[in-house]
C-alpha cells in the first residue's frame, strides 16, 4: 500500500496511465548513481530525488566554486567551498527527504568503478572528460548495467542510452576516445546554463522511462544544436 502523502506528492505521475501505482512503487525501489553532480548532474539529481527515486548515489570529488552557479542548479551561492556531494545531499533532503541519497567522495577511477556500480540498478554518467566516459561505459558492459549518457559543450549536446538489455555501447559508436588535450572544454569555451538543463532532463527522462518499463530508442545518438535549434538522431 502507498502511503496518502505519497500519493498526493506523485498523484501527477501515477495519473499517467503508462505509470500508474505499479509504475510510481517501481521508482520508489529503484537504485540510480549519477555520476557527476555538476552541469548534467545536477537536473539529473533533481528531476529523480523529485520523482521520488528510492536511493540515488551521487558520486563526485570536486567543490563548489562560484563559476558553477550559472548551470548547476542544485548549487547556491552560500555553498560555494562546500563539496558537491554534500551540497546535493542538502538539496535532495530539503526537495524530497523519503530519498535516500548515497553520496560518495571519491573521484571514479579503475579501482573503485566496479564495486560501486554494481550496487545500482542504472547508471546516469554526467561526467565532464572522456577517461571517465568510458570507465563508466566498459564497466557497465562488463556489469551488464544500462547507462544513460549525456555530453554539453557550448549550445550543442548529446544524449543516449547505452547497453540497455543488451544493446550496443558507447564504444560502438565512438570505439576510442580522443585524446583530451585536442578537445576543447566547457572551461575554454563555455556554455550557457540551460543547455545542460535541457540534455539533464532528457537523461532524468529516459532513466524514469527505464526504471518503469516504458519503451527507450537505443542503438540511437541525440543531437541537440541550441544556437541553430536543431534536432538530430543518428542511428548506429
Amino acid at each position: 500500500m502507498m502511503k496518502q502523502d505519497q500519493f498526493a506528492r506523485y498523484s501527477r505521475q501515477i495519473f499517467i496511465e503508462e505509470i500508474g501505482l505499479e509504475g510510481q512503487k517501481k521508482v520508489m525501489s529503484s537504485k540510480v548513481l549519477v555520476i557527476g553532480a555538476g552541469g548534467l548532474g545536477s537536473p539529473v539529481i533533481q528531476y529523480l530525488a523529485a520523482a521520488g527515486v528510492g536511493t540515488l548515489g551521487v558520486i563526485d570529488f570536486d567543490h563548489v566554486e562560484l563559476h558553477n552557479l550559472n548551470r548547476q542548479i542544485i548549487h547556491t551561492e552560500n555553498r560555494v567551498g562546500l563539496s558537491k556531494v554534500k551540497s546535493a545531499e542538502t538539496f535532495v533532503k530539503e526537495i524530497n527527504h523519503q530519498v535516500k541519497l548515497i553520496g560518495i567522495e571519491e573521484k571514479l577511477n579503475e579501482d573503485n568503478a566496479g564495486e560501486i556500480i554494481s550496487q545500482y540498478d542504472i547508471i546516469v554518467d554526467g561526467s565532464d572528460n572522456f577517461t571517465t566516459r568510458y570507465l563508466v561505459n566498459d564497466t557497465c558492459v562488463e556489469l551488464k548495467k544500462t547507462l544513460v549518457y549525456g555530453s554539453i559543450l557550448g549550445f550543442s549536446g548529446q544524449a543516449a542510452v547505452f547497453n540497455h538489455n543488451g544493446s550496443k555501447n558507447l564504444r560502438d559508436i565512438f570505439p576510442e576516445p580522443p585524446f583530451d588535450e585536442d578537445i576543447p572544454d566547457c572551461d575554454s569555451l563555455g556554455v550557457l546554463g540551460a543547455l545542460p538543463g535541457m540534455i539533464g532532463s532528457m537523461m532524468a527522462l529516459q532513466t524514469l522511462k527505464i526504471i518503469t518499463d516504458l519503451p527507450v530508442n537505443v542503438n540511437q545518438l541525440t543531437l541537440v544544436d541550441t544556437l541553430n535549434w536543431r534536432f538530430q538522431t543518428i542511428d548506429f
